[in-house]
C-alpha cells in the first residue's frame, strides 16, 4: 500500500516506521522545515509542503494513495486534509487524529473521516471498562461497516497459550491484526505462537465480540 501522513512530528514518524516495516511505501508530509528529518525515518518519502493545500497535495500525489493519515497536532488542519484527500483526490481510506475530545463529533464522514482515532478516548475507554486480563475492549468503531478495533490481553491461563495464531479457530469475520509483546509489534503469521500477557488486537464484527472474549478466556471457556 501507499500511504501518506500529514504531519511529521513523533505520532506521524512512529506511525510511519510501523507501516514501512509491515512492507508499505510511506510519504511524510510537514509544513514546518524543522520537522523534515528524513534520517529519522530514512527508508520514508519526505515532502515539505501544507496538507491543507489543494496543490501541495497534488505534488504528493494523493491520487496515487491507498490511505491518508492526518496526524498533525492541529484538528483543523486534520479534518481539512481528510477532506480534501477523500473529495478532490478519492483517496479509499483515511484516518484522522483527534488532539482535542471536544473536537471529537466533527471527524465524521462529512468530512471525509473514515477512522477517527482519539487517544485520550482510548485511555478513558481502558480506565472506564475497568479492564483486566481476558477482558476484551472496544478501543474504537470504524465509520464504514459494522466493525471495531478491539484489544484482549492474553490470561495466563488461555486455553490457547503457546499456539500458533493461525491454529486458533478464531469467530469468522474477525481478523487478529497484531500481537503486542515486550515491547515490540509482532504481524499476525499465524506461525507466531501466542503467549500469557500478549495484547492482541483485532478486527472485528461486533456480533462476534463475546463469542471472541470466550474462546480466549477460560472464565467463560468452561474453565
Amino acid at each position: 500500500m501507499r500511504v501518506a501522513i500529514a504531519g511529521a512530528g513523533a505520532v506521524g514518524r512512529s506511525i510511519a516506521r510501523e507501516l514501512i516495516d509491515n512492507g508499505h511505501q510511506v510519504l511524510l508530509i510537514d509544513k514546518s522545515p524543522t520537522a523534515i528529518r528524513p534520517e529519522r525515518v530514512p527508508n520514508a518519502e519526505w515532502l515539505l509542503a501544507d496538507s491543507c493545500e489543494l496543490s501541495s497535495l497534488e505534488e504528493a500525489q494523493l491520487d496515487k494513495c491507498d490511505v491518508v493519515i492526518a496526524a498533525t497536532g492541529d484538528d483543523k488542519a486534520n479534518l481539512v486534509t481528510s477532506l480534501l484527500a477523500k473529495t478532490e483526490f478519492g483517496v479509499p481510506r483515511t484516518v484522522g487524529r483527534v488532539n482535542h475530545p471536544n473536537n471529537e463529533w466533527l471527524f465524521t464522514e462529512a468530512w471525509g473521516v473514515d477512522v477517527n482515532v482519539s487517544t485520550p478516548r482510548i485511555m478513558s475507554a481502558l480506565v472506564e471498562e475497568a479492564v483486566s486480563v481476558g477482558d476484551l475492549v472496544r478501543l474504537f468503531t470504524f465509520r464504514q461497516g459494522n466493525a471495531n478495533l478491539v484489544e484482549m490481553t492474553l490470561p495466563t491461563d488461555s486455553p490457547y497459550v503457546g499456539t500458533p495464531s493461525g491454529l486458533v479457530p478464531f469467530p469468522d469475520n474477525c481478523a487478529l491484526v497484531t500481537i503486542l509483546r515486550d515491547g515490540q509489534v509482532y504481524t499476525s503469521s499465524g506461525e507466531q505462537p501466542l503467549e500469557a500477557g500478549d495484547e492482541l488486537l483485532f478486527v472485528a464484527a461486533s456480533d462476534v465480540e463475546e463469542e471472541l472474549e470466550r474462546l480466549l478466556s477460560p472464565r467463560t471457556h468452561g474453565g
